[in-house]
C-alpha cells in the first residue's frame, strides 16, 4: 500500500467509524478493492442484502467477513450458521459497540436475541454483551447481561470484577465485596480483584 493510498485508507476508515453513509468513503473502498470495509458501510447504512453478498464473497480469505455474513443473516432473518468461539471473542463486542455508536438499536436487539445460541459456542458471550452495554452507559442492560453471565461461565474471574464495579457504581459496597470474594475463591491471585478489594477497604 503506497503512502498516499494508506493515508486515504485511514481517512476513509475513520469516516466509516463515524459516518458510513458518506459517498466518498464508500466510493474509495469500492474503487480500491476494500470489500470488507465496503460491506460494513452497507451494513451500517441498512443495505443488508448488499452487505451479505460482499461478506460472502470474501469469507474464505477474511475471518471477519465470515462473522459479518452471520450478523447480516441475523438481521435479514435468514437461517444463521453458528459462529466460532473466536468469531464471538474477537468481533461480537466490537460490532455491538459500532452499532450502538451508530444508534442502530434495532440491529443490536436482533443480534443479542442470539446470545444463548452464541453461548453454546463461547460461554463468555453474555459477559461481552454486558460489558459493551455498560461501557456505553446503558447501565441497566449492562447489569442484566453481566448478572446473567454467571449462569453460563461462573468460573470467569473477570466477570466477578466487572460485577463488583457495577455494584460500586450503585454504592452497594457489600455486594461489591462479595463479588470480589467470589472472584478470589476462583483465582486467589487475580490482581484486579485484589487491587479493587484493597481500594474498597481503604476507602
Amino acid at each position: 500500500m503506497t503512502n498516499n493510498l494508506f493515508y486515504n485508507y485511514e481517512k476513509a476508515k475513520n469516516t466509516l467509524l463515524t459516518f458510513a453513509a458518506d459517498d466518498e468513503c464508500q466510493s474509495f473502498f469500492e474503487k480500491n478493492n476494500f470489500p470488507l470495509e465496503l460491506a460494513y458501510c452497507k451494513l451500517l447504512t441498512g443495505k443488508l442484502t448488499e452487505a451479505e453478498k460482499l461478506f460472502t464473497g470474501i469469507q474464505e480469505r477474511e475471518t471477519r467477513a465470515r462473522w459479518g455474513k452471520i450478523i447480516s443473516k441475523i438481521l435479514l432473518e435468514k437461517q444463521t450458521p453458528y459462529p466460532t468461539y473466536f468469531d464471538i471473542r474477537n468481533f461480537l463486542e466490537i460490532d455491538l459497540n459500532l452499532l450502538i455508536n451508530y444508534e442502530k438499536g434495532e440491529f443490536v436487539e436482533e443480534i443479542i436475541k442470539y446470545a444463548d445460541m452464541f453461548s453454546s459456542v463461547n460461554p463468555e458471550t453474555h459477559k461481552y454483551i454486558g460489558r459493551v452495554f455498560w461501557n456505553n452507559e446503558l447501565y441497566s442492560y449492562g447489569k442484566f447481561f453481566l448478572e446473567r453471565a454467571k449462569n453460563y461461565f461462573y468460573q470467569d474471574p473477570e466477570l466477578h470484577v466487572l460485577l463488583a464495579n457495577v455494584y460500586i457504581a450503585e454504592d452497594n459496597r457489600e455486594k461489591a465485596l462479595k463479588a470480589i470474594d467470589n472472584c478470589l475463591k476462583i483465582l486467589p491471585g487475580y490482581f484486579p480483584a485484589k487491587d479493587l478489594k484493597r481500594k474498597l477497604i481503604e476507602n
